[in-house]
């Protein structure tokens, strides 16, 4: 099974440029960790939608793949997950929505690059 999660950061107006790109460098390191499934986790943005408010002004997003519920939980309990969110985002940060979703097995694993368990 894969566990798909993805997050979106808006961080408040005043948030540097600079802070954003620290962000984006710290978040990309959690990949190293062995709650991620073979280190698949992406970090992106700005926004390329068209038109840019569909984007709800959400700046950063992250997508991770974690075997199971259980690998998700050890990856958000992470030490390393903990400095960067404490860090970097919840004290500059305006809105963020998380979304976390099963692959199926049968129909779907394919498409994330892992091999299916017969």
């Amino acid at each position: 099974m894969t566990l798909v999660h993805i997050v979106l950061f808006k961080f408040r107006p005043e948030v540097t440029e600079e802070h954003k790109q620290k962000f984006i460098t710290e978040l990309k390191k959690l990949k190293s960790l062995p709650c991620v499934k073979g280190g698949r986790l992406l970090v992106g943005g700005p926004s390329v939608t068209d038109p840019i408010e569909r984007s709800k002004g959400f700046q950063i997003s992250l997508v991770s793949f974690h075997e199971n519920l259980a690998a998700l939980t050890e990856y958000q309990a992470s030490p390393e997950h903990h400095h960067v969110t404490s860090t970097y985002m919840f004290p500059y940060k305006e809105d963020l929505i998380r979304f976390d979703f099963e692959v199926d097995a049968e129909d779907d694993e394919y498409m994330c690059g892992f091999p299916l368990v017969l």
